[in-house]
């Protein structure tokens, strides 16, 4: 690309400077010194001149004296030939009075081709520059709006499904994609009619894209990407040319896949608009629906999409004949994170007390970005740190980065600060031990990351796809353990917890209006979705009384100060646990898990007997 740019230049500057050089040639050849013809006339009365010549409709004057100083030769250009019978007299008589040296009549010469079509050489080639100016920029100018801007893969190794981790059965549902496009026959022998379009959803970061492209690796056809809001466009119209332009290059390359990243940036519900139903975008939304699904065949084209808000997409998107496979690709498993991580290992050097199954356990909730991003802030460490190897270190550290931030030790805190964010810190951890349905506590520091100033670390020891209301309840019990803390120890409260009652609150409001986990409430959902889609749910009311708002709000209350006064009791009775979890950290700023559990079991431990936050000791 950069070498057909450079080309470019260079032949727009060749031919500016030949049409310079010729227009400089041609203006050259036809300059006439501008003398007006009394001028001519003066100069002939006042015996100025010593000799002319005439030739080719120009009299050259030569001058006994330099004209202002300058040049003893001038020139005029007259146009019709009486000029030359006219003044013959008057040459003649100068002649004969001795004024004049010597004068000729020179006869024309017929003007040369070139000089006859210099001007019209000279306007066609600024036509042929403008045109092909305009030509070159047409793919990103004003002529190329409606070109879709689809990018056709990479020009390196081809992705494959070996490439992509921790999807096996994802895999296997685009795996019939593949074999369509391998060999369509078999599948038309038998009457089965491949998907025409494959809707990936799920959370970001979960390799959905990879997917894409592994597929059409596989497959080995062609790969167009696009990304949903490539289409959108101020001008109207623009989306819908796009979007038949970008059919139109699939079924001139096919078999291929067509790959529409974010398509909720042009698939959203029709209708859901501020500003009615026949704003740009639902153009561009009808025009690919007509693509996917209308009198067009569209055969050896598959479309492969991707999203992460499905439930604000168009139902006319969704059904059978459009997107008539849907797959869910979610974050990954245990078996999986590891699966992922040693293919992201695959180029760094760790080391050997880096054990990757122990680091996929402790990362449960991470999807394939999330895993790619830890190990790669850990290569970044380690080299900024000058080692040769990647070290469980650098793994921890590279986990709490990306947890809650760098750490921010140039910060300097006031002593009190730091006894209030020990104590607080110090409650989390004691009440989540001796609730036995949470995750066991890893690290416990009070230097600050990000907006935090301290930090309670806490992993889940192996995957669970439910949570019980008991194991809702007691989070909230553990949330709030920072905020009793300092009521009991410091004699005060701080704005230090507001964020952990945030979060206590939205659990209980979902145990009490989502889930149906209230006894007083029963079995019954009011709150379906807290995020709101403008448009779909603009001006959307309730639906359930105010009395039954206000019972929803005193049974959140409720059950919040129950887990309160259940915090309190369970701090009061190991006080002096908590207090010496609080006296360690402000001698030591950190805490790791091994030391934790020895303080809560009575059992002797030293600021150096600590473990590894990923990697812990039994």
């Amino acid at each position: 690309m950069r070498r057909n740019k450079t080309a470019g230049i260079i032949i727009y500057a060749a031919l500016l400077l030949v049409a310079i050089s010729l227009l400089s040639w041609w203006v050259k050849s036809m300059n006439a010194q501008g003398l007006s013809y009394s001028k001519v006339v003066t100069l002939f009365e006042e015996e100025k001149v010593r000799a002319f010549s005439v030739k080719d409709n120009t009299l050259h004057l030569y001058l006994w004296e330099p004209l202002d100083g300058s040049t003893e030769q001038v020139s005029y250009l007259y146009s019709t030939d009486a000029f030359r019978e006219d003044l013959g007299a008057l040459f003649r008589e100068q002649s004969a009075s001795g004024v004049l040296e010597s004068y000729t009549f020179l006869p024309d010469s017929s003007p040369s081709i070139i000089s006859r079509t210099m001007p019209y050489l000279l306007a066609g080639l600024v036509l042929i520059m403008v045109w092909a100016f305009l030509s070159s920029r047409s793919a990103s100018g004003v002529t190329g709006f409606g070109k879709a801007k689809a990018n056709l893969g990479p020009a390196g190794k081809p992705v494959k499904f070996s490439d992509v981790a921790g999807a096996d059965e994802e895999k296997a549902e685009l795996q019939e994609v593949v074999d369509f496009l391998r060999d369509p026959r078999k599948f038309q022998n038998m009457g089965a009619k491949v998907p025409k379009g494959v809707l990936l959803e799920g959370p970001p970061g979960t390799g959905k894209t990879l997917l894409a492209r592994a597929a059409a690796g596989e497959a080995e056809v062609q790969f167009l990407s696009i990304s949903g809001s490539d289409f959108v466009e101020l001008y109207v119209g623009v989306g819908a040319s796009r979007v038949r332009d970008l059919f139109d290059q699939a079924k001139k390359m096919a078999p291929a896949i067509v790959f529409i990243d974010e398509i909720d940036a042009v698939g959203r519900r029709r209708g859901a608009g501020m500003g009615g139903g026949h704003d740009e975008r639902e153009q561009t939304l009808n025009q690919l629906l007509v693509e996917m699904d209308g009198f067009q065949a569209n055969e050896g084209v598959i479309v492969l999409a991707a999203t992460n808000r499905r439930d604000i997409l168009d139902p006319a998107l969704l059904r059978p004949g459009r997107f008539d496979r849907h797959i869910y690709v979610g974050a990954p498993d245990a078996k999986g994170r590891e699966e992922i991580l040693k293919l992201h290992a695959r180029n760094k050097r760790l080391a050997g007390e880096v054990d990757l199954k122990t680091v996929a356990l402790a990362t449960s909730g991470f999807t394939g970005a999330d895993l790619e991003n830890l190990l790669n802030e850990a290569a970044i460490l380690a080299v900024r740190e000058n080692r040769a190897v990647i070290t469980s270190g650098d793994l921890d550290e590279a986990m709490m980065k990306i947890i809650a931030g760098p750490q921010k030790r140039s910060r300097v805190s006031r002593k009190r600060d730091l006894q209030i964010t020990a104590i607080h810190e110090a409650g989390h951890a004691v009440a989540m031990y001796f609730l036995p349905t949470q995750d066991p506590v890893r690290q416990i520091t009070i230097i600050p990351r990000g907006q935090a100033l301290g930090l309670t670390v806490s992993f889940p020891e192996e995957d669970s796809a439910h949570m019980t209301r008991n194991e809702m309840y007691e989070s909230i019990v553990g949330l709030l353990g920072g905020r009793v803390a300092e009521a009991l120890f410091c004699g005060d409260i701080s704005t230090g917890a507001s964020n952990d009652i945030q979060r206590a609150t939205k659990l209980a409001r979902d145990m009490v209006a989502r889930y149906g986990m209230s006894e007083k409430i029963g079995a019954v959902s009011y709150e379906s979705d807290q995020e709101i889609f403008v448009g779909r749910d603009y001006e959307k009311t309730k639906s359930y009384s105010e009395e039954t708002a206000g019972q929803l709000d005193q049974e959140v209350k409720s059950l919040v100060d129950r887990a309160y006064g259940q915090c309190a009791e369970l701090l009061k009775e190991h006080r002096k646990k908590l207090q010496d979890v609080a006296d360690f950290l402000l001698a030591n700023e950190t805490m790791s898990g091994k030391q934790f559990r020895a303080c809560m079991e009575g059992a002797p431990f030293s600021a150096e007997g600590g473990d590894s936050l990923l990697f812990p000791q039994e």
